[in-house]
């Protein structure tokens, strides 16, 4: 990837601290419903306290770290490391960098069982090892945890010689929810992080925030305090399921940035942007897309020359995610 001069300047992220082949001990320290309301989905804000491991004051906001659930897997194999994006600050939830959080979404579903012959008809019920796991665990409880993993999707070291745009559908939300901490909130009194800080960013921040449903919005009180208190702080929650009062439903996050860059494109078109997407892959195919069409794409996008002589709206999906990549200005994170 090359390198250009509004490119930002990053951290040196610290990485492979402890691996997963030899995790360390941790903790858990809190776990609290992050949902706007009931819903049929479960995410929780889990706490884990790494306080006394290598681990403590390591991790970046947008970082993740490694849990290996206990048991084996029915081929009597050791769990593997499930790897969960931090949601706190780099001075961690408790301004120590002790206790590091992350927001996990029970998975259930229902599908085909390969480990179970006489279940193969396609529905049975199907619960994530290590999400179910975690949300189940009372305080104190034992965790085995790695990390850090990623070095770049994480915010610059002059938090004030950017400006940015967020965009996050449903769990994504967790690095966001660390970034913002920093940005606008800051380490408490008493931190050791208190002295560097530099007070909230001026910055220009947006955050896209996209579910299916209002109740699943998740940290959603706590965003819209910090939008009440900060004027250069902006929430937009995108409802995509939810009936509108014309026929048909809300938009996705990826419609939502396209219908409004009229709004955005000061914005984009200035140096200082930086872009950060997280979420469900795919995600990013819609922004891309938005992005090339409006002719906004220089700075964040690289495309083949393939599709260099083509029109954007007539990229296929395949085409993008093959042939359209993101430079130093746009930090993509998907799952």
């Amino acid at each position: 990837m090359v390198e250009h001069p509004n490119d930002p300047r990053l951290p040196n992220a610290k990485m492979h601290v402890v691996m997963p082949g030899s995790p360390v001990l941790a903790t858990i320290h809190s776990s609290d419903s992050c949902m706007r309301g009931k819903s049929a989905s479960f995410v929780r804000h889990i706490g884990v306290d790494i306080g006394g491991t290598p681990l403590e004051g390591t991790f970046l906001a947008g970082q993740s770290f490694g849990v290996i659930p206990p048991g084996v897997d029915p081929k009597g194999r050791p769990h593997k490391v499930r790897l969960y994006s931090i949601a706190s600050p780099a001075y961690g939830d408790d301004g120590f960098g002790r206790v590091i959080s992350t927001t996990c979404k029970r998975t259930i579903e229902e599908g085909k069982d390969d480990y179970a012959p006489e279940r193969a008809d396609g529905h049975a019920l199907l619960l994530g090892v290590c999400s179910n796991w975690l949300c189940d665990q009372s305080l104190g409880t034992p965790v085995h945890v790695s990390g850090p993993n990623g070095k770049r999707f994480v915010l610059p070291v002059d938090h004030n010689a950017n400006d940015y745009i967020f965009v996050a559908t449903g769990t994504g939300i967790a690095p966001f929810r660390g970034m913002l901490h920093e940005l606008l909130v800051g380490p408490p009194e008493g931190s050791p992080w208190r002295a560097d800080w530099r007070g909230p960013s001026t910055s220009t921040i947006h955050l896209i925030m996209g579910t299916p449903y209002s109740t699943d919005l998740l940290y959603d009180a706590w965003f819209r305090e910090l939008a009440a208190r900060h004027r250069n702080f902006h929430y937009h929650t995108v409802i995509s399921r939810e009936p509108l009062p014309k026929p048909g439903h809300g938009p996705h996050a990826h419609h939502y940035f396209e219908s409004r860059l009229d709004v955005f494109k000061p914005l984009l078109e200035s140096p200082r942007t930086l872009i950060y997407l997280c979420g469900l892959a795919g995600m990013q195919v819609g922004i891309f897309q938005a992005l090339a069409k409006a002719e906004l794409g220089q700075g964040y996008l690289t495309v083949h020359e393939e599709l260099a002589g083509s029109a954007p709206a007539a990229w296929t999906v395949e085409q993008i995610k093959r042939r359209v990549r993101p430079t130093h200005r746009c930090m993509l994170e998907v799952y």
